[in-house]
């Protein structure tokens, strides 16, 4: 697995040991922390743009490769584009070179629903929409899709592309730019502002971390190929979001509110019906219920907080 000391990727990581699978986590630590790697995993620290990922493959005759390392802010590859790309779409295209030349059977790739559409035509967007991502991040995931899907045409190589919706949970930053709900909730938990940039009337699919695992796991069993969305088909604006996450936190203080930033799409909805007839997934967790288990969180002592 890449990026298994990375929110998302640290809890795939804690499922795939408890489901019997032996792992190997690749991280730079950038951005993951090396405590969230469960100790039962073997972990080695490099950077997808310069490692030897086809020796590692090899050594450790891996059968699956969860790929989560990324760059995640969508601000950030607003101002860098560069670096957004180098990690984003030449990190990919080294891992699927070392996976075919070593003989991987299986790549799982996490991408981006939420970012690679753009504003949805009609209600959801499934699959097959057109993708006109507005922001460097969104083209650098559809570009890493593309490069994993070509690469691996004419060779054992099956690749699942999980495009997922706006993921948050337990672990989530609280501290950087990418992931609204941990922001907030660190602010609020800490008697500060919370911003909403924008009329908070923009909106997108929140998705619980758990039920984005589960559908990483469905995908991984069945050895599904080709594309799909991850996420719960229910559209939450930013305002509606912002009161539920004080009422997770207990808090009655109101949102301060400055300017859009640019490379933000407005709406952002995925159909998953696809998942759920190939899959079998069906997200179990509601927003409301996924608010509290993670504000349970931030206020405990594993929090960064």
């Amino acid at each position: 697995m890449t990026g298994g000391a990375g929110f998302i990727g640290s809890h795939l990581a804690d499922a795939l040991l408890a489901s019997g699978c032996r792992l190997v986590v690749l991280d730079d630590l950038s951005t993951g922390q090396r405590g969230r790697v469960p100790a039962a995993a073997r972990f080695v620290e490099g950077d997808l743009r310069t490692f030897d990922l086809e020796r590692l493959l090899r050594e450790e005759r891996i059968a699956a490769v969860f790929h989560h390392a990324a760059q995640i802010d969508v601000r950030k590859s607003v101002e860098d584009p560069v670096f957004d790309a180098e990690v984003n779409v030449i990190g990919t295209i080294r891992l699927a070179q070392a996976c075919v030349a070593a003989g991987v059977p299986q790549l799982l790739f996490a991408s981006s629903g939420g970012a690679i559409y753009g504003d949805p035509q009609g209600f959801a967007a499934d699959e097959d929409h057109p993708m006109n991502p507005v922001s460097p991040y969104g083209t650098a995931k559809l570009a890493g899709e593309k490069y994993l899907q070509c690469l691996a045409h004419g060779t054992p190589l099956v690749v699942a592309v999980l495009r997922y919706a706006n993921v948050y949970g337990p672990r989530q930053d609280g501290s950087g730019e990418a992931g609204v709900v941990g922001i907030w909730m660190k602010r609020l938990l800490d008697g500060e502002d919370a911003v909403i940039f924008g009329d908070g009337g923009q909106s997108r699919d929140f998705v619980y971390v758990g039920d984005v695992v589960a559908a990483n796991l469905l995908a991984f069993g069945r050895r599904a190929a080709g594309v799909f969305n991850i996420g719960t088909g229910v559209e939450t604006t930013v305002n509606d979001l912002y009161r539920h996450v004080a009422a997770a936190c207990g808090s009655a203080r109101p949102a301060r509110r400055e300017a859009g930033k640019p490379g933000e799409q407005r709406r952002s909805v995925l159909a998953v019906g696809r998942a759920a007839r190939e899959l079998g997934f069906n997200p179990a967790v509601t927003l409301p219920e996924g608010l509290r288990r993670t504000a349970a969180w931030f206020r405990g002592p594993a929090s960064p907080r």
